[in-house]
């Protein structure tokens, strides 16, 4: 059975960090573009940023630059998502994509075959 699996979620305080992992099973990542998307509540899913199935491209929305970073591990079958200097409209449930479709990094959500069940990220005082 394909899944996606994400972890690493909770509360912070603004500024603060946290790490978000996605697992893969029953497939193995190491062909996939991975992404990362988050959707706040009242809000459409919108992308964060995503990995080519190299590790050597990356792309990252705007809002996010600087202060997130994506990475892969094709070994562990496991892509991670570095959140930095945490705001408050961080706050959203995070899901992490896979694409077999892109071969370099995509930010359209129709591009991506199979989907986490998301993780909750909360910034606040």
């Amino acid at each position: 059975q394909v899944q996606l699996v994400e972890s690493g979620g909770g509360l912070v305080q603004p500024g603060g960090s946290l790490r978000l992992s996605c697992t893969a099973s029953g497939f193995s990542l190491d062909d996939y573009t991975m992404g990362w998307f988050r959707q706040a509540p009242g809000k459409e899913r919108e992308f964060v940023t995503a990995v080519s199935w190299s590790g050597v491209s990356t792309l990252y929305a705007d809002s996010v630059k600087g202060r997130f970073t994506i990475s892969r591990d094709n070994a562990k079958n496991t892509v991670y998502l570095q959140m930095n200097s945490l705001k408050p409209e961080d706050t959203a449930v995070y899901y992490c994509a896979a694409s077999v479709v892109v071969t370099g990094t995509s930010d359209r959500k129709s591009e991506y075959n199979y989907w986490g069940q998301g993780t909750q990220v909360t910034v606040s005082s």
